[in-house]
C-alpha cells in the first residue's frame, strides 16, 4: 500500500496554480477525545484547509507552546495511542480526500519501529510525516522506508539555519519545507515578523520544494501576510485554542470549521 505523497504534491501545486498559498491546519490526535479529534480534523478540512497535520501527542513537546502542550496532556491522559493516530489519519482522509500528514517527534517512531510506522501510515492513506527533531544526518533509515511507502519527509528549517545547512536539509526532504517563522515555540503572535520572509527567500534558493511557514500565524490578516511570500500557511495553536475555549466538544468542532473558513479567505486575499 502506497502513501499519498503524490496527493500532497498535487494539492500544493493546485494552490499555486490558483495564485494563492495553501492552508495547512494542525490538530493533535486524541484531543479532546479520539472521536472528537477526528471530527475536528475533518472540520478543518471541510472548512477550507487544504492539508492537515495530525499531531502525535508527546510528553515533552519541545517545539510546542503552552496551548498545544495542554491539548497533548489531555490526549495523553485520555490514553491516546499510535493506533489512534493512524485511525485519525485514515478517517480524515477517507472523509475528505485531502492529504493528511503526521507531525511527531522521533522517539515514538523509534520505539514503535520505523518499518511498522511507515507501513501503517501508508495503509491509512497518510501523505507523510513532519519530523521537527530528527537530524538530517541521522534520517537515512526513516527516508528509506518513507520513500518505499510513498510518504513525504518534511523537515523544519529555522531563521538560525545557515545557507549551507538549508541546502543540506532541503536536499533530503520531500513534500514541502516547514519554515519556522521565528525562534521559539508554537503559539499565537501579534506579528509574524520579517524573519519569516527572509527565511523563505533563503530556503527557496536551495530547493524547488514548496516552502510553508508556521509558528505564530493565527488570524486571517496574518495568513494573508504570510501568503504574500510563502507557498503555504501553517496554523496550529489558534485551532487548538478555539477548542480549548469552547463550551463543549461540538462547539469546538464548529469553531475549528469557522476558523478554517476565515483563514482560507485570508490565504486567498493576500496582504
Amino acid at each position: 500500500m502506497s502513501g499519498n505523497v503524490r496527493l500532497l504534491d498535487e494539492t500544493l501545486a493546485a494552490a499555486k496554480s490558483e495564485g494563492r498559498a495553501a492552508l495547512i491546519a494542525y490538530l493533535p490526535a486524541g484531543f479532546p477525545t479520539v472521536d472528537g479529534g477526528i471530527e475536528a480534523v475533518k472540520a478543518a478540512l471541510d472548512g477550507g484547509a487544504d492539508v492537515v497535520e495530525v499531531g502525535l501527542p508527546h510528553s515533552d513537546p519541545v517545539l510546542d507552546g503552552p496551548v498545544i502542550q495542554t491539548a497533548d496532556d489531555i490526549a495523553l491522559r485520555g490514553g491516546v495511542r499510535i493506533a489512534d493516530i493512524m485511525r485519525t489519519v485514515r478517517e480524515a482522509h477517507a472523509a475528505t480526500g485531502k492529504p493528511v500528514l503526521v507531525m511527531t517527534y522521533w522517539n515514538p517512531i523509534d520505539r514503535y519501529g520505523v518499518e511498522r510506522f511507515t507501513a501503517e501510515l501508508a495503509e491509512a492513506g497518510g501523505a507523510g510525516c513532519i519530523l521537527p527533531d530528527l537530524p538530517v544526518q541521522e534520517s537515512a533509515l526513516w527516508r528509506e522506508h518513507a520513500e518505499k511507502h510513498g510518504l513525504a519527509t518534511v523537515f523544519v528549517v529555522a531563521p538560525s539555519s545557515r545557507d549551507e545547512r538549508l541546502a543540506e536539509i532541503t536536499a533530503a526532504g520531500s513534500g514541502f519545507v516547514y519554515a519556522a517563522s521565528l525562534m521559539g515555540v508554537t503559539g499565537t503572535r501579534e506579528s509574524v515578523g520579517a524573519q519569516a520572509e527572509d527565511l523563505v527567500r533563503r530556503t527557496r534558493a536551495t530547493t524547488s520544494l514548496p516552502v510553508c511557514v508556521g509558528i505564530g500565524v493565527s488570524t486571517p490578516a496574518q495568513a494573508a501576510e504570510v501568503a504574500r511570500f510563502a507557498d503555504g500557511v501553517i496554523v496550529g495553536s489558534a485551532f487548538v485554542k478555539r477548542m480549548l475555549d469552547a463550551s463543549d466538544d461540538a462547539a469546538g468542532v464548529e469553531a475549528v470549521r469557522a476558523l478554517a473558513g476565515d483563514l482560507a479567505g485570508g490565504v486567498r486575499r493576500r496582504a
